[in-house]
């Protein structure tokens, strides 16, 4: 199976910006054959779809909430796949996480399994 590695999280003010990442790890010969996505939970609530991107990263779609100041973006030949943060909110604080999709028509994930996440808080 894929491991999957985030990192970036950490504290930053309303208005600032943040770069997560996603190492993949294990059988990352499959990496590149999987759309892969973003996902968060914010204490007190399910985890909730941010992003995907295609296997190919020629296609991207964004949770409403997020369109217009996040962007996800991939690597294949180096396993990774990143999100940066612009404009932050308070309501962008959340552990996020990365999960591979089925497809780029669905908001749920892939694996039945979770990394640790990385912590994002954004202080008002």
């Amino acid at each position: 199976q894929v491991q999957l590695d985030e990192s970036g999280g950490g504290l930053v003010q309303a208005g600032g910006s943040l770069r997560l990442s996603c190492a993949a790890s294990g059988r990352t010969r499959t990496f590149s054959s999987y759309v892969m996505g973003w996902f968060r939970q914010a204490p007190g609530k399910e985890r909730e779809f941010v992003a995907a991107i295609s296997w190919s990263g020629d296609s991207t779609s964004y949770a409403d909430s997020v369109k217009g100041r996040f962007t996800i973006s991939r690597d294949n030949a180096e396993n990774t796949m990143t999100l940066q943060m612009n404009s932050l909110k308070p309501e962008d604080t959340a552990v996020y996480y990365c999960n591979a999709l089925k497809h780029m028509r669905t908001t749920q994930a892939l694996f039945d399994y979770w990394g640790q996440g990385t912590q994002v808080t954004v202080s008002s």
